[in-house]
């Protein structure tokens, strides 16, 4: 029971940072020296990951109306008409730039510079580093976009070029360990005129395929030969992180409606401190 408590706890911490650009990596190092599992290290790397399914689980919920590209012919009259079935057209051109955003990251991944940077950069001294550099990227941004009207304020006006360079901002948080997959996709939408609104959905919806192929990469590399007590700390790990993902992604995008992303930026600044000062100083 100690364990499950344990996995429930990770997929909670899990939930809210994968959604808020407070960077996963940072908290889960954090989290980690005082809460361990009591598992393999194999299954530990990849439990940290596959939990992620929970999360991606509640974007597809929450967004459901925007990612699902067909309707009834009846009802929806817009698109291309299949017999009884209508495919919605903007929502294929929609998938069309997710997958454009996704081509830096494939590459990445092919090429193996993902394993390079890893081994490099995973460590508490450049988490902490990337946390406080786009923490103060936040300010810098959000301070520069005072007062500007931005050129796109819905997803959909986002450009097959936009989506592009969005995809080469998420390869920091692949080289980086700390930047934060969302906050790096948020800061280079931001810099090239992205509303904040239009930014986070098209962040969430450019996560479904990313961290899908890494879960499921990870389970085919670990195997799915797991114990009964593995199963079930996957099992409440990825449920907590479904949960608390549903209210961390509403909370987000009620938030943005009346507010910047700066305080995100302060946070980020004070944890990479936090960090440094505990590896430094107390350990």
């Amino acid at each position: 029971m100690v364990e499950l408590w344990k996995a429930i706890l990770f997929g909670i911490v899990e939930g809210i940072t994968e959604w808020l650009p407070v960077s996963s990596t940072g908290h889960m190092i954090l989290l980690n020296e005082f809460l361990t599992l009591n598992v393999s290290e194999e299954f530990w790397n990849m439990f940290l990951v596959v939990i992620q399914l929970g999360a991606i689980f509640a974007v597809v919920v929450l967004f459901w109306g925007k990612i699902w590209p067909f309707a009834l012919a009846r009802t929806h009259r817009e698109g291309l008409t299949f017999g009884p079935v209508a495919v919605r057209t903007d929502v294929m051109i929609n998938w069309l730039k997710v997958v454009v955003s996704c081509l830096p990251a494939i590459v990445f991944v092919l090429l193996g510079i993902d394993d390079i940077c890893d081994r490099l950069f995973y460590n508490p001294v450049c988490v902490a580093a990337a946390l406080i550099v786009f923490g103060i990227a936040f300010l810098v941004v959000e301070n520069r976009n005072t007062g500007r009207r931005m050129t796109v304020e819905e997803m959909g006006e986002i450009t097959f070029g936009m989506a592009a360079l969005i995809g080469v901002f998420q390869l920091l948080a692949a080289a980086f360990p700390g930047t934060s997959r969302s906050g790096a996709t948020i800061i280079g939408a931001l810099l090239i005129g992205i509303s904040r609104r239009a930014a986070s959905e098209f962040t969430f919806i450019l996560a479904i395929p990313v961290m899908l192929g890494a879960s499921l990469l990870e389970l085919l590399d670990f195997g799915f030969a797991l114990t009964g007590e593995e199963w079930m700390l996957l099992g409440f790990g990825m449920a907590s992180a479904f949960l608390v993902s549903v209210l961390v992604i509403r909370f987000l995008l009620g938030y943005i409606r009346k507010h910047d992303f700066k305080v995100f930026g302060w946070y980020r600044i004070a944890l990479g401190i936090v960090v440094l000062f505990y590896f430094f100083l107390l350990r």
